[in-house]
């Protein structure tokens, strides 16, 4: 967490946290939800407007974590800015390095040290359980996946229904305000 973020939690410790203003979707992008976008419809439905300022996007990645909930946030200064998912939590690439190892990163540039399991859902997405959490796969990598998986380097996917990843791993897709905080 950048320590301007940390100096703001200590001079405003008790700012209320924010639901429903940010997204995270399957290609790992964050997306900005006002009330028109809200009121649309549920994310991903309903997107908002892509998060396009690479100093933003950085800033936000920067500062990105959970809670003992399982509920992701970006954490703005003082106020927790809770995450809506599409799918999970990290949104991850995949590459052979130079010495054709497969090298992990998630959306937020962090390396994957360890692969422990692959799951497939019904709708032929690859997730993998990694030190840093659950992730999806990107798309865009599916080749060089593909390259894993035949290579055994993850394990034998196992077969998975989408809704039972949440409670699997210990993430929630839609975060919100508990009855005591509205």
């Amino acid at each position: 967490m950048d320590e301007i973020v940390k100096a703001a939690l200590k001079k405003w410790p008790n700012v209320p946290a924010c639901y429903g203003w940010l997204g995270l979707d399957a290609r790992g992008d964050w997306y900005l939800r006002d009330e028109a976008t809200q009121a649309a419809g549920p994310f991903p439905q309903s997107k908002g407007s892509r998060i396009v300022h690479d100093k933003l996007k950085d800033f936000i990645q920067r500062n990105y974590d959970h809670d003992a909930n399982g509920a992701w946030f970006f954490q703005n200064g003082p106020q927790r800015v809770y995450v809506q998912l599409e799918c999970a939590p990290l949104i991850l690439g995949v590459q052979r390095d130079s010495t054709g190892a497969f090298d992990v990163t998630t959306h937020a540039g962090q390396r994957v040290a360890q692969v422990r399991s692959s799951w497939l859902d019904e709708a032929g997405r690859l997730y993998l359980d990694t030190d840093l959490g659950l992730g999806l796969l990107r798309s865009l990598d599916m080749d060089v996946a593909a390259d894993a998986l035949e290579s055994g380097a993850w394990g034998e996917p196992t077969e998975v229904a989408f809704e039972a990843l949440p409670e699997q791993f210990g993430f929630c897709l839609n975060p919100q305000p508990s009855s005591s905080q509205l």
